[in-house]
């Protein structure tokens, strides 16, 4: 059952990012293969953006696969290539009901000429909702997204487009894939790993950092709230003091 309105005294972070790690390891203790892990995992990804889009939350981030991931196993690769064409396929209805816009961020060039197509489609589907914006991380890394922020900010510098004086964290923050979401409030990582894997490394900065055990396919609406929870009791001072 979906939570039907947002419980008391909770506070909604606006933008919640997840690392979606532990579905092979899920897969495994129960003889299943790591694909299974992965196709539960994706199913995930629509359950929770469906929660988070009734919580109110506004952006949702999720590490679906990182620019580290293509040493995978191949035939774990090729059932990840997979992904976009599920969602289209799959989740496009019940992301139309809840009005849920959907993004993605990452580098296009290892990815196949027919994702592109279908991340562009999605993209373009999906541009006038107003609900939930789901920023699906896919080839992504924090490492190429700052390289090329920083390319793309000198290359502004050189043609007289901005002054050096004038780049500031906000200038860096607007040549960000994330540049038009709301600052990242809450991080969570599943599956019992505390690191933050190079992802939204700028972005995290100050975000507060939630890790759980429990692996991403197991990760339910129960576990969100238990998140959210624990992120409603943080004192959140941003280096400042209160009181």
């Amino acid at each position: 059952m979906l939570f039907q309105k947002k419980p008391k005294n909770l506070t909604i972070p606006k933008h919640l990012a997840i690392i979606l790690d532990g579905n092979g390891r899920w897969a495994k203790r129960r003889g299943m293969p790591r694909t299974f892990g992965h196709q539960v995992g994706i199913e995930n990804i629509r359950s929770i953006a469906i929660e988070c889009s009734k919580l109110g939350i506004k952006a949702l981030s999720v590490y679906a696969f990182s620019t580290e991931n293509w040493a995978r196993p191949q035939a774990e690769v090729d059932y990840l290539m997979t992904m976009p064409a599920q969602f289209e396929k799959q989740f496009k209805d019940d992301f139309e009901k809840y009005d849920i816009r959907v993004v993605f961020s990452g580098r296009k060039t290892k990815m196949s000429a027919e994702n592109k197509e279908i991340l562009e489609r999605i993209t373009s589907n999906t541009a006038n909702r107003s609900g939930l914006i789901l920023n699906i991380c896919f080839d992504y890394g924090s490492y190429y997204e700052i390289t090329e922020a920083v390319k793309s900010i000198s290359e502004a510098a050189m043609n007289h487009e901005i002054e050096v004086s004038d780049i500031t964290p906000e200038v860096i923050s607007s040549y960000l894939f994330t540049a038009n979401l709301p600052p990242l409030d809450l991080f969570i990582r599943t599956s019992g790993e505390i690191r933050l894997s190079n992802y939204l490394l700028w972005q995290a900065a100050y975000s507060e950092l939630y890790f759980t055990k429990v692996p991403w396919p197991a990760f339910d609406k129960k576990q969100l709230l238990l998140a959210l929870e624990e992120f409603t009791n943080r004192d959140r001072r941003y280096g400042g003091l209160k009181g």
